[in-house]
């Protein structure tokens, strides 16, 4: 059983943060916007909120309450960054793919000539420990409290409510009705009197908001507050895309896929742990590439079936039908 609760307590941060990216994508293709951008929202709302912890880290402020302040300043650099692809997507009528591609190019770069400027190094790194060893009186919980209230992060609670927010907005409430309209049937939803360019800046805007939201959660949980433009998150922006694609760009589909592929990354680096799987003698790089692997085989066997918003991608024409 420690083996099992290793390994769940230490994958549980790593798919929060691709859950929300992936959330966050989900909320731009339901609008209309294809969001490529999600590697470089991830990076600059994570390294935002890094920097801003790292100034405020000589405090005697707790350690739960600095990462709340990190959170909003996260949310607000990613909804700022993701504003760029809306200004591009839905002013502009821009390639979104290409848009996308840009911005996520663009942020190492700034990243890497910030801190050698600031830090004379890649990035930057403080020295908080957000981590939670226990919950008192959850973690006494016979089992569930060792897997879920032990030797974790408070990144987790807050990812699991934005799930249940994500899912109430998207599928009970007018504006996310709206939202879904856009994306499927956009010039039905403007005969109606909605505004398509509003609510696309909606949508890639919240996408903005989980994903910097996201890639702090990743910095913290799966970096140890360590984010630098030379590594970036490692490729978790295109891994949460494959996400969201595998969760169908539904909520709770998108909360399996992340847990898939979050018990993918720390299965290689947790193999030592497991001796039955140590005992094969294959090369811990093998499992360390599964996500990866993972991904492929797994949109090769569902793009056949996979279906997105009708009108992702498409610049919405006022004047065409």
């Amino acid at each position: 059983m420690d083996t099992v609760y290793y390994l769940v307590q230490h994958m549980l941060p790593v798919a929060i943060a691709l859950l929300l990216v992936a959330l966050g994508g989900m909320f731009s293709e339901r609008s209309g916007v294809v969001n490529i951008a999600l590697e470089g929202i991830m990076l600059f709302g994570g390294f935002v909120a890094v920097l801003f912890v790292y100034n405020i880290q000589g405090s005697t402020m707790n350690p739960q309450v600095m990462l709340m302040l990190g959170f909003i300043v996260a949310a607000i650099a990613g909804i700022a960054y993701s504003l760029l692809l809306a200004f591009a997507a839905v002013n502009m009528k821009s390639n979104q793919v290409i848009s996308g591609t840009a911005l996520n190019m663009l942020v190492p770069a700034m990243i890497l000539l910030f801190a050698r400027m600031a830090f004379n190094s890649n990035g930057v790194t403080t020295n908080v420990s957000f981590y939670i060893r226990q919950v008192p009186g959850l973690s006494q919980i016979p089992v569930i409290g060792n897997l879920f209230f032990t030797n974790t992060y408070l990144t987790v609670y807050i990812g699991i409510a934005l799930l249940v927010v994500a899912t109430i907005v998207l599928y009970k409430t007018k504006f996310g009705l709206r939202l879904r309209a856009c994306g499927e049937h956009p010039h039905a939803a403007d005969s109606v009197g909605i505004s398509v360019p509003k609510m696309r800046y909606w949508g890639v805007g919240i996408s903005g908001l989980l994903g910097g939201v996201g890639g702090y959660f990743y910095a913290i949980g799966v970096l140890d507050s360590n984010l630098n433009g030379r590594d970036g998150v490692n490729g978790y922006g295109f891994l949460a895309l494959a996400v969201m694609i595998f969760g169908q760009w539904k909520p709770i589909r998108i909360l399996f896929a992340a847990l898939f592929f979050a018990f993918l990354n720390i299965l290689g680096s947790s193999i030592v742990l497991i001796p039955w799987l140590y005992s094969l003698g294959i090369s811990s790089t093998f499992y360390q590439i599964l996500p990866y692997l993972a991904t492929l085989i797994v949109l090769v066997f569902t793009s056949q079936k996979s279906r997105a918003p009708k009108s992702e991608g498409i610049p919405f024409e006022k004047g065409m039908r």
